[in-house]
C-alpha cells in the first residue's frame, strides 16, 4: 500500500471543503465508525484539543474523497480524563458498541499500557502515539504505533549530544511513568555505547509544582548536558522556567514534548535555545509541509506531533480498510502491517511486524520561539 505525493496533496487539499462527522451521524450501519480516547478534562485537556483537531483534518479530507467502502467515516470520541483508569473507562465505552471498526488511542505511553489487556480482549486495531518500546513487544497484534518508539529518541538525543555539541556528561531527567522511564532508560544505554557518564538521573513525579530539588540537583552533578524526558507540557513549563530561574545553562537536548506548542507557549523564553527530537517537523519533508499548510488554514495556528499522528492514524486506518476490502478486524490488521513508504505527516510508515510504523527522528532547535528544523536521523533497526 502506497500513498504518492500527490495523494497526499489533494487529500490535504480537500479538508477545508465538508464537515467531519463527530458522534452520532445517520442511521445503523451508515457509516463506518472509528473510535478514539482523548483528554477533554484534566491537566491534557489542551493537547487533547490538538489531537481531535487532527483526526478531524484527515476526516473530512477522506469523506470529501467519497469515504471509504462506498461509506463516509464517523469519528465516536470519548473523555480518557488524563488518567490510566479514565482511559479504561472510556475505551470499554467505546468498544462496548460493536459497529466500532477500529480505534484511536491515546500518545501517554502509561495509558496504552493501561488499555493494552482490554485491546487484546476485544480484538480490534488500535493505533496509538505512545512511544513506550515495550508496547509493541507486549505480544498484543492490535497495537499499531503512529509515533517513532523512544529506542529511537534515545539514540537520536544521545548521538546528537556527543557527536554534534560535544557533550560527555549528562544529566538524565525523566518522569517516573512507563514514558519517562522507558525513554530514561534509553538514552542511558545510548550514552553508554558513545562512551558518555550520567552523572545525574533523575526521576520527578507527574503534575509537580515544584522542581527546585530537581534543578538543583542537575546543578551539584557537575553534568554539562541535559537530557529529558517530559511527559506532560505544563511540568516541562515549570520545570524550564524554575531552571533558568537557578541558573542553569547547560545545553538542554529533550524528548518531542519540548516542541510541543503548548510546552513552548508556557515556558517562553526558558525555552529559548534548547533542542528536541521530533517526530513531526514541518520542514522535514513534503507531507510534513502539507500538512502544516492544511492545519494552519484550518486552525490558524501551527501543528505539532498531538495533532500530526492522529491526522496519519486516520489516514492509515483508510487505506487499511480500502486495501482490505471490508472493516473485518484481521485483515485490516494485515493491512495495516504490510503498509509500506506511506507518506504521513509525520514521515514515511514502513510498519514491521510488531506495530511499529516509524524508525527515526527528526533534530530541531528553538530559536527564539519558532521550531526549526536541522535534521532527519534514520535507523535500519
Amino acid at each position: 500500500m502506497k500513498l504518492t505525493r500527490r495523494d497526499f496533496s489533494v487529500g490535504v487539499a480537500a479538508t477545508l471543503a465538508a464537515p467531519a462527522f463527530i458522534k452520532s451521524a445517520g442511521a445503523q450501519g451508515a457509516t463506518i465508525k472509528i473510535g478514539m480516547v482523548l483528554p477533554i478534562t484534566g491537566p491534557a485537556a489542551e493537547q487533547g484539543k490538538w489531537a481531535l483537531n487532527g483526526a478531524k483534518l484527515a476526516l473530512e479530507a477522506i469523506n470529501k474523497s467519497g469515504g471509504v467502502l462506498g461509506k463516509q467515516v464517523e469519528l465516536i470520541t470519548e473523555d480518557d480524563q488524563t488518567t490510566n483508569p479514565g482511559v479504561v473507562l472510556a475505551f470499554s465505552k467505546l468498544a462496548a458498541q460493536p459497529d466500532i471498526a477500529a480505534f484511536l488511542g491515546s500518545i501517554r505511553s502509561t495509558q496504552v499500557h493501561a488499555m493494552h489487556p482490554e485491546v487484546q480482549k476485544l480484538g480490534k486495531p488500535m493505533m496509538f502515539g505512545g512511544t513506550d518500546p515495550k508496547l509493541t513487544q507486549l505480544g498484543n497484534p492490535w497495537l499499531f504505533r503512529c509515533r517513532p518508539n523512544d529506542s529511537y529518541s534515545g539514540r537520536v538525543i544521545a548521538d546528537y549530544g556527543v557527536k554534534t555539541l560535544g557533550k560527555k556528561k549528562w544529566a538524565i531527567v525523566h518522569s517516573t511513568d512507563a514514558f519517562g522511564t522507558g525513554g530514561g532508560n534509553a538514552l542511558t544505554e545510548s550514552l553508554g555505547k558513545l562512551g558518555a557518564t550520567v552523572a545525574l538521573d533523575q526521576g520527578y513525579a507527574n503534575q509537580s509544582q515544584d522542581f527546585t530539588p530537581v534543578v538543583l540537583a542537575i546543578k551539584q552533578s557537575g553534568a554539562d548536558v541535559l537530557g529529558s524526558y517530559f511527559t506532560f507540557e505544563n511540568d516541562l513549563g515549570i520545570f524550564a522556567r524554575q531552571l533558568r530561574q537557578l541558573g542553569v545553562t547547560i545545553p538542554w537536548v529533550g524528548s518531542p514534548s519540548i516542541v510541543n506548542v503548548s510546552a513552548t507557549k508556557l515556558a517562553g523564553p526558558a525555552l529559548f535555545g534548547t533542542y528536541g527530537v521530533a517526530d513531526y517537523a514541518e520542514d522535514s519533508s513534503k507531507g510534513s509541509k502539507d500538512f502544516g499548510t492544511a492545519y494552519r488554514a484550518a486552525y490558524k495556528v501551527a501543528p505539532d506531533n498531538q495533532s500530526a499522528w492522529t491526522f496519519d492514524a486516520m489516514n492509515l486506518l483508510a487505506a487499511a480498510f480500502k486495501k482490505a476490502g471490508s472493516t473485518d478486524p484481521q485483515k485490516v490488521r494485515e493491512a495495516i502491517l504490510s503498509t509500506k513508504k506511506f507518506a504521513g505527516a509525520e514521515g514515511e510508515y514502513n510498519f514491521d511486524k510488531n506495530g511499529d510504523g516509524l524508525h527515526g527522528y527528526n533534530i530541531v532547535k528553538n530559536e527564539k520561539g519558532n521550531i526549526v528544523f536541522d535534521k532527519h536521523i534514520e535507523f535500519d533497526n
